[in-house]
């Protein structure tokens, strides 16, 4: 922002700059009646960002004052839009009530700021994803320094593990991690934080526009202490162990949202230390790869988690993007999710009737989150009130038609049920308290219902009935003052008044007993002593009313807050949901329960990738796959042309794990899997250029972060290592990589590549096996079956592939010619290398090259112009070899 001074401002306008300068990096959303306005470069940059009307007001320091405004009515619109373009807004209200006979020599009325709103700290529905958790991450650096931000007294960064704690303030999430800085870019891709807090010597990479303006870190003992008083604990040990890193990203991320409430704290799970141990390892290049929650063009539709989604609420939406961004590696945990939707699946009018009952279901968690801020409105009192409902009626479908099944459910579903019984006091309160019509807003009145409260009835009694008295009024002073038409109406400033039309005003206006309060065009309006008191009375009887129903309202509140078991209430829809999603994602027969182990087999049958079999059109089939990668054949070089399917087969395997791991059913015949530690895909080219990378560095990164990363446990699915550079680099890259995965990491791995001169290897690489692309030349074009089949290509079909994509025919046959001068030109490929003794070499086979060619012809493809030339190209080779014998 462009600096200005202060001195000289209005009032109002000294209120602004106060206020501004307490968050400088924010717009200033000010208060003034019915809108929020914007002044000076806020104002310039809002109204670009809002297209909306960017105008002056008043003169400050000799210029006028920039000004956009948005109505209050709509603001949380224009704050989403702001948020997604990046923008933090700090809220202004006016935190002073206007009392009547104060002197307007006092000023404008005192303002303060009652929230800050940032990407990481939203709690409106109207500005988050209902299946998408909303993050922020806390990180303390494990190295580097502060740059002068760090207290004396704060921990001395440059060694140890580096600290992360991740709270969602729509839901009360808090969790915490101690990981090593190398396992950043796989946490930040696994949370894919809305809004990050991290010094400036932590690294973002691809979430640098996700940083918040940098705090100060606190030492670790007053971190603990400040989570302690936060939690009203005498030690935050309370909750488990927690290192000094985590205790301090910990108390980071409470006092950002602490400041972004004005000092209001929401209501927060207690802080729960995760192990990154028992998580399948996926880096950002991976996910991306995949589509996992994201696909690459930032959409959801063509996604793994839209193909599997069978949610009914929002909160089992996004348990399951908990679940496919978290896949597990503990079979046990694994087995436990599986056997939750495997016993659905076998009761199916049991099933059916748990997802119409999660239907009924509200966001209970998100509800919490807004009450304990003071912003919940009436539908998020009914919510929890509906949600618990449903709680009881999945409690009793689980239990069985006589209560009896509860003992033999598996341990998910039991554990889950039983917290479906808690908060059965509330319930029936808020069943009495709530009004069966609800208001969008509490100030709109009638949220309570009539008998609930007795004070409250008493005053809204009396405000009703005074209505009734203002309309037997009017009938009396319209015969005591011989006019037919005569109203009693309400206005703002002058209260009730006595209205009649301007012809009868001049014989009214000797009345001793009436006062003139305005005259228009059309009508005269008068008021009386006994206006004037009932005025009184009816305006305090519905303040009254107002008031005593807002103080019930948050005597509820603080009940329903006071329930410390509705999250795990809530938490326990949100799994029965997912398990319900996986029940009917398996019913159909197509999709299986895959067998997952400790030991290290792959063995797929029958295998689908799920996100292109659902965007195929209807009546269009998918053709399945295998895939063995067994430990004697644990590494699979895959070659084939382009269109084949190659890229389709390596991602559906990778999705198989993740699904796998995660719980779900698999989209197989059958699938066996060891558990996977990390999972690396490498599959499509891209670029970075915005930091200068070409796709073929991008390639190199992808390549060595696998290399260094991947063990044993590990799966790698990598497409084309090597195409982005001349050939003979390529294949020596391609070669030395594919002989480092196999001897040097030796985990599994689907190697596919275009240098089918690789399939050599085969005979020196023992845990090697050979699969391609299938493809059918019938008269001179090729069909692609998208199956893949033990052996290997002997040529890419790159110039069929050209004519396919409609390359000129000239220019295809052209290409054809030369390659196969190049074919028969090509010297320079050495057959493989030994593993183990760098000193020998294989000397090239013997070969009749005559012999050869003629067994590459195709006779049904060749036109007669082709075939003339071909006759030309065996005379001359024939020639060849017969001199080649002569001269030995």
């Amino acid at each position: 922002m462009t600096r200005i001074s202060p001195d000289g401002a209005t009032p109002a306008m000294a209120q602004w700059f106060t206020l501004k300068a307490e968050n400088p990096e924010a717009l200033l959303f000010f208060r003034m009646g019915d809108f929020y306005e914007l002044f000076f470069d806020d104002a310039t940059a809002a109204a670009a960002a809002l297209d909306i009307a960017l105008t002056a007001r008043g003169n400050h320091g000799g210029e006028p004052i920039a000004m956009c405004g948005v109505p209050v009515a709509a603001a949380p619109a224009y704050l989403s839009r702001l948020i997604r373009r990046g923008f933090r807004v700090a809220v202004a209200e006016q935190t002073e009530v206007p009392r009547k006979g104060r002197p307007a020599s006092k000023g404008p009325l005192a303002r303060g700021i009652v929230r800050v709103v940032t990407p990481g700290t939203l709690t409106e529905d109207e500005l988050l994803e209902p299946g998408r958790s909303n993050l922020l991450l806390a990180l303390v650096c494990p190295a580097g320094a502060d740059k002068g931000k760090r207290r004396k007294d704060a921990p001395a960064e440059g060694a140890g593990p580096l600290g992360a704690a991740w709270i969602d303030v729509s839901t009360g999430l808090f969790e915490t991690a101690s990981l090593p800085a190398t396992a950043l870019p796989a946490l930040l891709g696994r949370l894919d934080p809305a809004e990050i807090l991290a010094s400036a010597a932590v690294e973002l990479g691809d979430y640098e526009a996700r940083r918040a303006p940098e705090a100060t870190l606190p030492a670790p003992g007053s971190a603990r202490q400040r989570l302690a008083a936060a939690f009203d604990v005498a030690s935050i040990e309370a909750f488990g162990t927690f290192s000094d890193e985590e205790s301090v990203a910990a108390a980071m991320a409470v006092d950002y949202v602490r400041r972004s409430q004005a000092g209001k704290l929401p209501r927060l799970a207690h802080p729960i230390a995760q192990s990154q141990n028992g998580v399948l390892g996926i880096d950002p290049a991976t996910r991306a790869s995949l589509d996992i929650l994201r696909a690459r063009d930032g959409g959801v539709e063509h996604t793994l988690f839209t193909a599997i989604n069978r949610t009914v609420s929002a909160a089992g939406a996004r348990m399951l993007a908990e679940w496919l961004a978290s896949p597990l590696t503990e079979v046990a945990a694994i087995a436990a999710r599986q056997e939750g939707w495997w016993w659905l699946k076998d009761h199916a009018a049991r099933c059916a009737a748990l997802r119409d009952a999660l239907k009924k279901a509200p966001d209970i968690a998100r509800a919490l989150g807004r009450l304990s801020l003071g912003r919940g409105l009436p539908r998020d009192m009914a919510g929890i009130r509906d949600g618990l409902h449903a709680a009881r009626e999945a409690a009793r479908i689980l239990a069985g038609p006589d209560g009896g099944d509860a003992a033999q459910l598996p341990t998910v579903l039991a554990h889950a049920m039983g917290w479906l019984g808690a908060a059965r006091a509330l319930e029936a309160e808020l069943h009495t308290a709530l009004a069966e019509e609800l208001p969008a807003r509490l100030d709109d009145g009638g949220v309570i219902a009539a008998g609930y409260d007795g004070e409250l009835d008493e005053h809204r009694a009396l405000r009703d009935n005074s209505r009734r008295l203002i309309a037997a009024l009017q009938a009396e002073y319209a015969t005591r003052f011989g006019v037919s038409n005569l109203k009693i109406r309400h206005h703002a400033q002058l209260g009730y008044v006595m209205e009649v039309p301007v012809g009868a005003s001049a014989r009214l206006k000797d009345n001793p007993d009436l006062i003139l309060r305005q005259g228009t065009a059309s009508t005269a309006r008068f008021a009386t002593e006994e206006l004037a008191s009932l005025n009184v009375r009816i305006t305090e009887a519905a303040e009254k009313a107002a008031q005593r129903e807002k103080q019930v309202f948050a005597e509820l509140t603080a009940k329903v807050l006071a329930e410390r078991e509705l999250p795990e209430l809530a938490q326990a829809l949100a799994v029965l949901d997912v398990l319900q999603s996986c029940a009917a994602l398996a019913t159909g027969g197509t999709w299986c329960r895959p067998d997952v182990r400790e030991d290290t087999a792959f063995d797929l049958q029958g295998c689908r990738h799920p996100v292109v079999e659902a965007a195929l059109p209807r009546g269009a089939r998918f053709t399945p796959n295998g895939c063995v990668l067994a430990p004697e054949r644990r590494v699979m070089l895959l070659t084939g042309p382009n269109m084949a399917g190659k890229s389709t087969f390596l991602r559906q395997t990778a999705l198989a794990v993740i699904l796998a791991q995660g719980g779900f059913p698999v989209a197989a015949d059958s699938a066996r899997i060891g558990v996977v530690d990390q999972l690396f895909s490498r599959v499509g080219a891209s670029d970075d250029l915005a930091r200068g990378r070409s796709t073929f560095m991008v390639e190199m990164t992808e390549t060595a972060a696998i290399l260094n990363q991947a063990g044993p446990r590990s799966l790698v699915v990598v497409d084309e290592i090597g195409r982005g550079t001349a050939t003979l680099d390529g294949l020596a890259i391609a070669w030395s990589v594919l002989e480092a995965l196999h001897s040097t990491v030796r985990c599994r791995a689907i190697f596919a590549t275009h240098f089918h001169e690789l399939s050599r290897l085969v005979d020196t690489l023992p845990r090697l096996c050979l699969h391609t692309m299938a493809v059918r030349e019938w008269r001179g074009q090729i069909v692609f079956l998208h199956e893949v089949l033990a052996g290997s290509a002997k040529k890419s079909w790159g110039v069929h592939v050209a004519r396919l994509a409609g390359v000129p025919v000239s220019v295809v046959e052209r290409a054809g010619r030369l390659l196969r001068e190049l074919e028969r030109a090509e010297n320079t490929i050495p057959e493989p290398l030994p593993l183990f003794d760098t000193q020998k070499t294989l000397p090239p086979p013997c070969e009749n090259t005559l012999k050869k060619r003629l067994m590459e012809i195709d006779p049904d493809s060749l036109t007669p112009r082709a075939a003339l030339d071909m006759l030309y190209d065996l005379r001359r080779l024939a020639g060849q070899d017969t001199d080649t014998s002569a001269a030995g």
